[in-house]
Formats: C-alpha cells, structure tokens, sequence
C-alpha cells in the first residue's frame, strides 16, 4: 500500500506541471490572438501609452513573447511556478488579490459542495442498491424513470423550479408560520445567509448535487447487478455465508470502485461552484466570481481561478487513486 501511494505521489508531479502549462499556454494564446486585455479594459477611451505600459507591467503583460504568435512564453511559464508557489496568484483589474477573493468565496462554496456530495453519495448509492437489488421491480423501474427526468432537466430549469416551489412558496409559508422553528425556515432560503451558514445552502446544495445523484444512482446500479452475477458471490454464497455479508461486504465493495471514480471528478466540479446554481440561489461562491469576472472580461481573476480548480480537481482525482487500493487490493500491485 505504501509503495503505490507513494508511485502515485511521484506521477502526481509531472501531472500537475503538465496541467498548469497548458492552462498557462492557452491563456498566453488568447492574449496573443484576441490582443492585450489591458488596452480592452478602455475600449475606445485609450489613455496615454505610458499609462497602459505601467498596467502591463504591473499585471505581468509587458513581456514581449506576448507580441509573437505561438510563442509559449517558457520564461513567463517559470515565473509564474515562483507566484504559484508562494500563493501570489496576483491581483485583478481593480487591484485585489486573486488569492484573496478565492479564500473568501470558497468556503461557501466548499459548504455547499459538502451538502451536495453527501446528499449524491447517500441517497444516490442507497437509491441504486435498491433498484440493483430488485432488478425490474416497481423500485428499479421507479429509480430508472426519475434518474432520466432529473438527467433531460437542464439545471436551469430545475433550480428555477425548486427556488420557486420550494425557496418562495413552501419557504415562505415556514417563515411567516408561528409553528415552524426558525431554522426550518432557513433551511428552504432563496439566498445566502451568512447568520446560518449551513442551513442556507441546504436548497442549492440539493439541487447542485441532484444531477449527480442520478448518475451515481445509475453507476451503483449497473456495477451492483454485474458483480451479482459474478463467480465469487456463487461461491461465497456456496460457502454459506448470509445475503447481507454476501452482499455488504464483498459485492457493494466491488461495486463502489466506478461510483468512487465519478465523486472523485465531481468533487472538483462541486468545489468549482455551480455557476449556474450559485446565479440562481445568489450564493457568492466561486462560481459566481469567475461568472462576474467573465461579465467584466477580468483575465487575472479568470487564469488565477482556473488554475486553482485544476489543482483541487488533480488533488481530488489523486485521492481516489489512493482509495482504489482501499476498495480493491489487487490494485496495488499493479
């Protein structure tokens, strides 16, 4: 077990490298076709040069590979390890700190992801258990239907749905109850409120993890009635061991390693931020950043928010790795 995580510790490396220059390669693309978004920021007001030659140079635009298309910028490539290195991720078009503004939204979107992710995981393996099961059954077919309606649903209309059944109708009438306690009432919100943290986020994290839960229901599903029809649960169930050891303990173990794979990439999706939920429900979390500083077309704000993403996506892939081994021994000695 030691030596896989730490072969998959040393592949992490030249992973996250290979992530971060092309991430950097494509932004130093855009800049060299669409043109500097400094001089963009004025659109035709155009101020002296020496202005837009001082916020080139303070926004690290000033190099002159910039100038040459398909120029990879490997200078800028290093210094920008250096920033990333010491947490500088600099700063946007109105002078704050990318890295600053991340850390202030992603702990509500980091809440709203944890809501989501348990939400997904326990209904969603639970749901699939059952519809594997009781294949073709009132349960599996129920289970089937609804994953397919929640999967067609564009996530637009869905949270519109939910924000007005649930948030304005039935939330509304909780908080002007004289029976219902405060926190229910919270717990079906239209927005943020930063007095109940978790409560707030209940609603949009329901509705960020809903899409996932269908899929997730789906993989348990599959992989639980594929691994029922496997050799080693004929024989387990030869050797006279009950249905539920037969089946909690050796087919869903087996079973998990798809599910496990899909959170894995959904987690770094989650911690993303919805930017169409977080819209929806005007939770200020990183998804509605990155949706402002695309309105605002703020390049720092956009490649420091991206590059961040992709780390916790790779970090989030690299603990799925390591739980692979858990979940099935015969992985790491491969």
């Amino acid at each position: 077990m030691g030596r896989y995580v730490a072969r998959r510790l040393i592949q992490f490396i030249p992973t996250i490298l290979g992530t971060l220059f092309l991430l950097h390669l494509l932004s130093i693309l855009t800049i060299q076709i669409v043109g500097d978004p400094v001089r963009a920021l004025f659109g035709e007001n155009a101020p002296p040069q020496e202005v837009i030659l001082q916020l080139q140079a303070q926004y690290g635009l000033d190099d002159p590979c910039l100038e040459t298309t398909g120029n990879p910028c490997i200078g800028m490539f290093i210094d920008r390890l250096g920033q990333y290195a010491q947490g500088d991720f600099g700063v946007d078009f109105r002078q704050q700190p990318v890295w600053d503004q991340f850390m202030n939204r992603l702990p509500i979107t980091a809440r709203m992801a944890v809501i989501a992710l348990v939400f997904e995981t326990v209904v969603g393996i639970v749901l699939g258990m059952m519809a594997g099961l009781r294949k073709d059954k009132f349960i599996d077919n129920f289970v089937r239907v609804t994953t397919v309606l929640l999967i067609a649903f564009p996530v637009f209309v869905f949270g519109s749905l939910v924000l007005l059944i649930f948030g304005l109708k039935f939330g509304l009438y909780l908080r002007n109850s004289s029976w219902a306690p405060d926190w229910l009432g919270q717990m079906f919100q239209v927005g943020y409120n930063p007095d109940y943290p978790w409560l707030s986020l209940v609603l949009p994290g329901v509705v960020l993890g809903a899409f996932s839960l269908a899929a997730i229901a789906r993989l348990t599903r599959t992989s639980l009635i594929e691994n029922l029809r496997s050799d080693y649960v004929r024989t387990a169930r030869a050797k006279g061991l009950t249905t539920r050891r037969t089946i909690g303990i050796h087919t869903l173990r087996n079973s998990l390693i798809p599910v496990v794979t899909y959170i894995g990439i959904d987690v770094g999706l989650l911690l993303g931020g919805s930017i169409v939920t977080e819209g929806i429900f005007n939770v200020p979390g990183v998804g509605l950043m990155t949706f402002t500083a695309i309105e605002r077309n703020d390049t720092p704000i956009i490649i420091g928010v991206v590059t961040m993403l992709a780390i916790v996506f790779l970090v989030a892939n690299l603990i799925v790795d390591i739980l692979y081994a858990a979940l099935d021994p015969r992985i790491r000695y491969e």
